[in-house]
């Protein structure tokens, strides 16, 4: 008997849509109320040189699964560049099966963590999903500064919106990226809800006006 084939989840591309100037000046004032630093650009360029101002020359980084990040090419500037001082690089030279505990410390307490959030509000709350949970330590406390870079189609007017997002639209994607990639569905099996960062200056969040990442 023949396989049957799974059939793909269809995004709600309602929500791809960028945001508008407004959206977003309401969001980066909440955010700012909120203890977390923002900063707005035009497109992924300036966003790729917004990252490498916050990011100092020899700075202990660690980037974090991204497809943001990856399509900008900040994952590269980080792990390949020689300016910093990569985590993922050191990470990869060592073995899981014998050294996993020391591999999840590294992750979870470098100096500088970067990424990406899966939801924004107007009223200044970032929303991350996660089937592991490996980043979400480094994102919530373990990382002394942390840098998301956000496309605008991620801004919604509420937490409750912002599920609906990552559920209707952030995992199609994410199954479907995870399917080509691991051979394996993907899952929402962990979510990280930052309302305020209580540690002035630890969280700048690039917002940027442009479709990038999901």
């Amino acid at each position: 008997m023949a396989t049957p084939v799974e059939t793909a989840l269809v995004p709600n591309l309602a929500y791809a849509q960028l945001a508008s100037d407004a959206q977003i000046e309401r969001t980066v004032k909440a955010l700012e109320a909120n203890g977390i630093n923002a900063e707005v650009v035009e497109n992924g360029a300036k966003a790729r040189e917004k990252v490498a101002e916050l990011l100092p020359a020899g700075a202990e980084a660690f980037i974090s699964s991204s497809t943001t990040l990856n399509v900008l090419g900040i994952t590269d500037d980080v792990d390949k560049s020689g300016r910093y001082d990569s985590l993922r690089v050191k990470l990869s030279k060592l073995d899981y099966q014998t050294q996993g505990r020391e591999m999840n410390k590294l992750g979870a307490v470098p100096e500088y963590v970067l990424g990406s959030v899966h939801a924004l509000t107007e009223t200044g709350v970032a929303i991350i999903a996660s089937a592991t949970g490996s980043q979400l330590a480094s994102y919530a406390s373990g990382a002394a500064k942390v840098i998301w870079v956000v496309g605008s189609q991620k801004i919604v007017p509420t937490v409750e919106e912002g599920m609906k997002r990552i559920e209707e639209y952030t995992y199609a994607l994410e199954d479907a990226r995870a399917l080509k990639a691991y051979g394996m569905h993907s899952t929402i099996a962990k979510l990280l809800i930052v309302n305020r960062e209580v540690a002035p200056g630890r969280i700048t969040i690039v917002i940027v006006k442009e479709n990038v990442g999901f």
